[in-house]
């Protein structure tokens, strides 16, 4: 079956800034600039893998403070009360507000652990040199990428209640401990998000002289 010539195979690379596609030199030791934003130019993303790694792995250790410490203090006359994350949740499915709880659910538990948990095995089918489903594995890096930005809920909820109930001099709100560790599983997911390259995935194929498994 034919398969069609790869970038790389072509001599080709783009830049990770601005997508501009350059020759690759002949020595490739040679510090290539970008003829347009001159951005350092490089065939893979360096230290690809062991960046990503080091992200997923300090990620995965905010994720428990992030969702056992309390995420939200309140203040008020009838006395003082903290929140995790879960406990909101709970609250709010009892009160009745089914879809909400769901929501906060979805977006501050499910939303984090799973882009670990993806971004994790990604990075272990890289390490393998897997062949299997490479298409499926580069949509699932796009859906990653793409969610990040959209992890931040409990934030802006808390932003928007710490803003109207002071306003109003109702009660106190503040932001407790996990609000700090959530906040850096979001960015540390977002960055190893950033730090991965997806090309990685397509290599096996393209180097059929390398093992390769079928993870």
């Amino acid at each position: 079956m034919r398969r069609d010539l790869t970038a790389r195979e072509a001599g080709l690379m783009s830049c990770h800034v601005c997508g501009q596609l350059a020759h690759i030199p002949a020595d490739h030791a040679a510090l290539l600039r970008c003829p347009r934003c001159r951005a350092p130019m490089h065939p893979r993303k360096p230290a690809s893998v062991s960046t990503t790694w080091a992200l997923i792995i300090a990620a995965a250790v905010l994720f428990v403070p992030a969702n056992l410490l309390p995420m939200m203090t309140t203040s008020s006359l009838l006395g003082r009360q903290q929140d995790t994350i879960m406990s909101g949740v709970v609250f709010l499915w009892q009160s009745g507000s089914w879809p909400l709880a769901a929501v906060v659910f979805f977006a501050s538990i499910m939303v984090p652990l799973l882009k670990i948990i993806a971004l994790a095995w990604l990075t272990v089918t890289v390490q393998r040199r897997s062949r299997r489903s490479v298409m499926q594995r580069t949509r699932l890096y796009r859906i990653v990428e793409f969610v990040g930005r959209w992890s931040m809920l409990d934030i802006y909820v808390i932003t928007i209640l710490v803003a109207l109930v002071n306003f109003r001099g109702l009660a106190t709100i503040e932001a407790g401990p996990a609000a700090i560790a959530f906040g850096a599983v979001v960015v540390l997911t977002m960055f190893a998000a950033m730090s991965f390259d997806p090309r990685l995935i397509w290599d096996p194929l393209t180097e059929p002289g390398k093992p390769a498994t079928h993870v």
